[in-house]
């Protein structure tokens, strides 16, 4: 009997968007317009090979933008969830599947202690340049008409479903947390015994009501969450189960 938590990190994890707050090293602590307007819809990664294309400019170094990223609070609660979930590792097997990269989720990780609660982590590659210069791509490629080019969550949920059942493993029930518009498309993947723990008050919540309202909700159980202690009982109740 194994569990699977997939976690969506910005705003699930940690209560921000890793993105933005790497702005915090910029000069000013903001981006120019031209900058900040050059983002298009669902080319997000682009946009932020930018924005470091123009802190490296500006002289930001490797050694201040970890110091800047491991400020960033957690979501209320999760330390303890986390920690709670460490502590049963023998029953949840636990992803990430993010839009951040894998450079500030890693730095993110190691300063809490965190990197051993989780057992693979999907986000777009980052690594520094032999200038210093930190440099991101797209996780893969995919042709979902519904999520961003970079990345299609429910693809990544699924190839990793299927390699888990090649391994000999499958799971009793898969819990998806997040909060965003791109978690939708992994959430309708998810079968009736599965759940989904939408962040109350943010977007994920939002599109499950109004499928909700179209007639045509999610097949998975819903639960709504607004601190990670009420993922916390909900995982209590389900290993008692």
């Amino acid at each position: 009997m194994k569990f699977l938590l997939v976690f969506d990190f910005d705003h699930t994890i940690v209560d921000e968007n890793s993105d933005t707050w790497i702005v915090k090293c910029a000069p000013e602590k903001k981006l120019p317009n031209g900058l900040r307007n050059s983002y298009r819809p669902g080319h997000w990664t682009e946009y932020m090979g930018r924005v470091f294309v123009y802190l490296g400019d500006n002289g930001v170094k490797e050694d201040e933008m970890k110091r800047t990223m491991t400020t960033i609070p957690f979501t209320a609660g999760m330390v303890d969830l986390l920690g709670f979930v460490g502590e049963n590792k023998e029953l949840f097997d636990c992803i990430i599947v993010s839009d951040s990269n894998t450079v500030f989720i890693d730095w993110i990780l190691k300063a809490a202690d965190f990197h051993k609660v989780f057992d693979e982590v999907f986000t777009n590659p980052a690594a520094f340049s032999s200038t210093g210069y930190l440099t991101v791509q797209n996780f893969h490629a995919h042709h979902c008409e519904k999520c961003p080019k970079n990345l299609c969550k429910r693809k990544v949920l699924k190839e990793f479903l299927d390699k888990q059942l090649e391994r000999g493993v499958s799971y009793t029930q898969i819990v998806y947390i997040g909060d965003g518009g791109n978690d939708l498309c992994p959430v309708m993947f998810l079968k009736k015994d599965d759940t989904a723990m939408p962040r109350h008050g943010y977007t994920l919540e939002k599109k499950i009501s109004q499928l909700a309202q179209d007639l045509s909700p999610v097949e998975c159980s819903v639960l709504v969450w607004s601190s990670a202690i009420d993922i916390m009982s909900y995982l209590k109740l389900l290993i008692k189960e």
